[in-house]
C-alpha cells in the first residue's frame, strides 16, 4: 500500500526533540498519579492490553455500556486533568488553530500489549483530525483505508514522532501491532506511552 500525498495523513518523524520528549513525560508521569492507567474491557466484557487514562475536558470510556467519552476518571470520578501545553500547542500548529481539542487519550503499550485495527469514530464532528504523538519504545503501526479490508502498510513509530489522520485518512482503519521492547529508554521500565488528541464534543 503506498500512501497517497492527498489522504491528509503526515507522518513527522522526530518532531519533538528529546527534551521535549522528557519534559512531556515528566507531565504525563505527574499528572496520571491522580488519574492512573486502567485496563478498560470492551462492550463484550474483554479487557483490553492497553491501559488507558486521559487528559482534557472529555476522557474516552469503554465498558458494558459501550464506547463514548466521559468528564471523569472511570476508577476515581474525578475530573481528568487539563492537557500539557505542548500538546495544545501541537493541535494548533497541526491541526486546527481555531477550535482546541478537548480530549487526549493516553495509551500505556508494556511488551504485550497491541491495539488492532480500528475507525476512531466516537466524537461528534469527524471533521476534526486526530494528532498522535509517540513516547518510548518503537511501535509497528498499521494503517489501511476507509473499509476494513482495504490493504494496509506498516511504519515505525518512534519516540519523537507526531502523526496528524486528516481529511480522508481521518477515517482509515489503523492500529498497533505490537512494540519493539528496549528501542528507547525514555521511560522508566521501558514501554511506550501514545497520546491522541480529538475534539469529541461538538463545536460551536
Amino acid at each position: 500500500m503506498s500512501l497517497s500525498t492527498t489522504s491528509g495523513f503526515r507522518l513527522l518523524p522526530g518532531r519533538l526533540s528529546r527534551e521535549q520528549q522528557q519534559a512531556l513525560l515528566d507531565e504525563v508521569l505527574a499528572k496520571t498519579k491522580d488519574a492512573p492507567f486502567v485496563h478498560q474491557t470492551t462492550p463484550g466484557g474483554k479487557p483490553m492490553s492497553v491501559a488507558m487514562t486521559s487528559f482534557g475536558d472529555l476522557g474516552w470510556t469503554s465498558d458494558a455500556k459501550g464506547y463514548r467519552y466521559e468528564p471523569a476518571h472511570p476508577a476515581t470520578g474525578r475530573a481528568w486533568p487539563a492537557m500539557p501545553a505542548i500538546l495544545i500547542e501541537l493541535w494548533a500548529e497541526l491541526a486546527d488553530p481555531e477550535v482546541p481539542p478537548d480530549a487526549c487519550l493516553i495509551n500505556f503499550y508494556n511488551a504485550d500489549a497491541k491495539m488492532g485495527l480500528h475507525q476512531d469514530k466516537d466524537e461528534a464532528d469527524l471533521r476534526f483530525p486526530v494528532l498522535s504523538v509517540s513516547l518510548g519504545d518503537t511501535a509497528l503501526f498499521r494503517l489501511g483505508g476507509p473499509r476494513r479490508g482495504d490493504p494496509t502498510a506498516s511504519m515505525k513509530l518512534t519516540s519523537g514522532d507526531v502523526c496528524l489522520l486528516a481529511g480522508a485518512s481521518r477515517m482509515f482503519h489503523h492500529g498497533v501491532d505490537r512494540i519493539l521492547p528496549g528501542s528507547s529508554q525514555l521511560i522508566p521500565g521501558g514501554g511506550r506511552i501514545n497520546l491522541t488528541l480529538r475534539r469529541a464534543a461538538p463545536s460551536s
